[in-house]
């Protein structure tokens, strides 16, 4: 796997991640989780107050993670591998993430708890098979 390859790969998960979060957070979701918030009050920040540089360096250091554990470990070069394999990262890290916060703060109640890391499977799935399809092409 060439530099140029893993650049392509993290910057196609990137705008993957990016886009998919947008439209699955964004806009056909955004009801859910406003209605399953926790108790904490101001949670959320209007859209104008988001913090762009810390979103967009969190897809790409996301992105990122996949590309080094496909090309790095697991040898993931093509889109159904790079799918189940980021599916399964992003179930797995979404309930790490979301029980943890759960556990510690008001931020969301158990409903959103449990679907949030079927959300994070779909969009890291998504992603993955975008990387290892890319990966594949070295």
């Amino acid at each position: 796997m060439t530099a140029k390859n893993r650049i392509l790969a993290t910057l196609a998960g990137f705008v993957v991640l990016f886009l998919l979060g947008w439209l699955l957070y964004g806009a056909l979701l955004m009801d859910f989780y406003e209605s399953n918030a926790g108790s904490t009050t101001d949670a959320m920040r209007a859209e104008e107050d988001i913090v762009w540089w810390a979103l967009i360096l969190g897809n790409l250091f996301q992105a990122y993670l996949l590309v080094y554990v496909f090309g790095k470990w697991a040898s993931i070069t093509s889109f159904s591998g790079g799918f189940k394999a980021g599916a399964v990262i992003g179930l797995i890290l979404g309930l790490a993430i979301n029980l943890s916060m759960f556990g510690t703060t008001n931020l969301m109640n158990l409903t959103v708890t449990l679907i949030d890391p079927i959300v994070s499977a779909v969009m890291m799935g998504v992603t993955g098979g975008v990387i290892g399809a890319i990966l594949g092409k070295s």
